[in-house]
């Protein structure tokens, strides 16, 4: 996985529970169902990128 793969990965990640507690602190539902939909495709992307990477090592 590439390092700029793994820091976008992440940046999603981490805005997303950003605005997971900005919905919370809000009452937003809508901010923070999108705050935790954002956690979750930046562990797939994480998930798939490890996949990925261990193929590459056989």
């Amino acid at each position: 996985m590439g390092l700029d793969d793994k820091i976008s990965n992440a940046a999603q990640k981490l805005g997303g529970q950003g605005k997971e507690a900005a919905g919370h602190v809000t009452g937003d539902e809508n901010l923070k169902a999108e705050g935790q939909s954002d956690q979750v495709k930046g562990d797939l992307k994480q998930a798939a990128e490890k996949v990925k990477d261990a193929f590459k090592k056989d």
